[in-house]
């Protein structure tokens, strides 16, 4: 009797897959032999992203075009999807549960912004998508990312980088005693794909964060150990004086921006449980340091040329 020929996985639909969470989940996908099907606003944008691959190599990767503002798009993208990933804001996953079919699972990508003592229209609108999911009735589940770091083209740990290079210190605000915990963006990669792959009963929502909380002068300490950069000495700063030297820092060249916004939400706690993502997901995630590695390469020295080669 011969044995069952393995069944395929079911395509997933990968809403914002041009964005930089979207781009890292379809190469996760297609390294696992997943079929992929990008939904996306902007063909040119998508062609960018090199991720255009020959029928013959992925052959369900044409991708769909659909603005998450135009419901007959959405639904004819979607008309088919049996898995959903919603990479772009959770403000629209009002709009995509209505496009999508009735049984279709779904992941959308949330924000722990929505727990900040600041309310702002980003966090707003992950606890409006939030809302839609549980009351949709619908399967699947809302992860909550803390700052994700690791991305290509992410701008989170490199800013922070090139900040650090212009500056003998590191002004933080109550002296970087805030908590983070920042997720590596191959845990939040492996965390999307459990999700998928778990039956869901009704909606549901998880944070999704590194492997633990640390000060903030911990993690600018790390960041620039991985940079090739001397640690450098926290300056405490008030935070309402480094939110007044925000806007004309933006004058200077070369000087990364950094918002008011920004450096109020640095005085917040950002530590969370992740029982859920680990027993649920079965994701124990990396370690800061050893992600800060994979961000910031070692360079490769560079060749003696001929007749330079020395002996050891």
């Amino acid at each position: 009797m011969q044995a069952p020929l393995p069944v395929a996985p079911l395509p997933v639909h990968v809403i914002g897959a041009s964005g930089r969470s979207g781009q890292a989940l379809v190469r996760a996908l297609l390294a696992r032999s997943v079929p992929v099907v990008p939904v996306v606003r902007d063909p040119g944008r998508w062609t960018a992203t090199g991720l255009d691959l020959p029928p013959r190599l992925a052959p369900t990767l044409a991708p769909r075009l659909a603005d998450l503002a135009d419901p007959d798009a959405l639904s004819r993208a979607l008309g088919d999807a049996a898995r959903i990933v919603c990479t772009a804001h959770a403000r629209h996953a009002g709009a995509v549960l209505a496009a999508a079919p009735p049984d279709a699972r779904f992941v959308f990508l949330g924000s722990t912004r929505k727990f900040t003592r600041w309310p702002d229209a980003h966090g707003n609108g992950v606890l409006a998508g939030e809302r839609a999911l549980m009351e949709s009735g619908r399967q699947g589940v809302m992860l909550h990312p803390t700052m994700i770091y690791g991305a290509e083209g992410e701008d989170n740990v490199r800013r922070l980088a090139a900040l650090l290079r212009r500056l003998p210190l590191a002004p933080l605000p109550g002296g970087g005693r805030a908590l983070v915990q920042p997720i590596h963006q191959s845990d939040l990669g492996r965390a999307i794909i459990a999700a998928l792959d778990r039956d869901w009963d009704g909606p549901h929502a998880m944070v999704v964060a590194g492997p633990e909380p640390m000060p903030y002068r911990r993690f600018v300490d790390a960041v620039a150990r991985a940079a090739g950069l001397s640690p450098r000495r926290v300056l405490p700063v008030p935070a309402w004086a480094l939110r007044a030297c925000a806007l004309p820092a933006r004058l200077l060249p070369r000087l990364p921006r950094i918002g008011g916004d920004e450096i109020r939400r640095l005085m917040e706690d950002k530590a969370f449980d992740i029982a859920p993502m680990r027993t649920l997901l079965g994701i124990e995630p990396i370690r800061l340091e050893e992600g800060l590695a994979l961000t910031f390469p070692p360079k490769a020295e560079p060749r003696p040329r001929n007749g330079q080669e020395t002996m050891s």
